[in-house]
């Protein structure tokens, strides 16, 4: 096997190539990608990865966000990979603690580990807090999946398994592939994107069908009404897109829901 350059033998060489600077007739070799002519670079890969003079702008450049991005997932699959058995959690950050919203949270992070589940939340403070409060209190995995923001105050001291993201669309992944279930508590924008994210990733098939559980019909109920009626009528989803959605006050409930499809996924035979 030869030693030449690889740009070398492309040119077709039998001594020795001009350099690249010089010489421009020939295709040159950067991973998967061919560059030729005025592309032809005037240095190597190498040289410039081990030149530490220069600009640090690379370190913002899209090439260098790909790895970023890369890490992140495999940072969240190699955390959560053998976590067992979860449920994500959401809800609302503002949420205070000794309110009914917070003291539900709690029972369901409670009711989740009785039933042999881990509880996976944003991993912030509100009602994620209180989900993660009660799974540790119950002796279960209390899982936070923390986000980088301007006003978050990192992961919630009831967390017991904690991973950062710089990226939305990671943790999203992290959300849904660790899940056998949703539970959502009364939240705001971000609540409302985990749901509807998640309603559209089952109804499009996108995942392998799993409930979504609403917990609040006092909070949640306007919004049943509105998909019910001008969604509906409008024609813009169908009905069976609306019972993809359970909604409950009964903590019991919410988790007999989860078990059941999770048991119904179980039995199913492989594909």
């Amino acid at each position: 096997m030869s030693d030449e350059p690889e740009q070398t033998r492309t040119a077709g060489a039998t001594e020795q190539a001009e350099p690249a600077a010089r010489s421009h007739d020939f295709d040159y070799h950067t991973g998967p990608v061919t560059l030729r002519g005025s592309r032809v670079p005037a240095s190597t890969t190498d040289q410039r990865l081990l030149d530490s003079r220069g600009s640090t702008e690379w370190l913002h450049t899209d090439p260098w966000r790909v790895m970023r991005i890369q890490s992140e997932f495999v940072e969240g699959f190699g955390a959560l990979a053998e976590l067992g058995p979860a449920v994500s959690v959401f809800g609302s950050a503002r949420t205070e603690p000794g309110t009914p919203f917070y003291e539900l949270g709690t029972e369901v992070g409670r009711a989740l580990v009785d039933a042999g589940y881990a509880v996976i939340t944003g991993g912030g403070p509100g009602a994620m807090e209180a989900a993660n409060r009660g799974a540790i209190e119950a002796g279960g995995a209390s899982v936070g999946l923390g986000i980088e923001l301007p006003f978050e105050q990192g992961l919630n001291e009831h967390v017991n398994l904690g991973v950062n993201f710089r990226y939305f669309f990671a943790r999203k992944t992290m959300f849904v592939k660790y899940a056998r279930g949703f539970i959502v508590l009364p939240g705001g924008f971000g609540t409302l994107d985990e749901l509807f994210e998640a309603v559209t990733l089952v109804q499009t098939r996108k995942v392998t069908s799993f409930p979504i559980v609403l917990m609040g019909t006092d909070y949640w109920g306007g919004l049943f009404d509105w998909l019910r009626g001008a969604v509906l009528e409008a024609g813009t989803v169908s009905a069976r897109d609306i019972d993809l959605l359970h909604l409950t006050d009964d903590v019991d409930e919410a988790v007999r829901i989860v078990v059941r499809a999770d048991e119904e996924v179980t039995a199913r035979p492989p594909e």
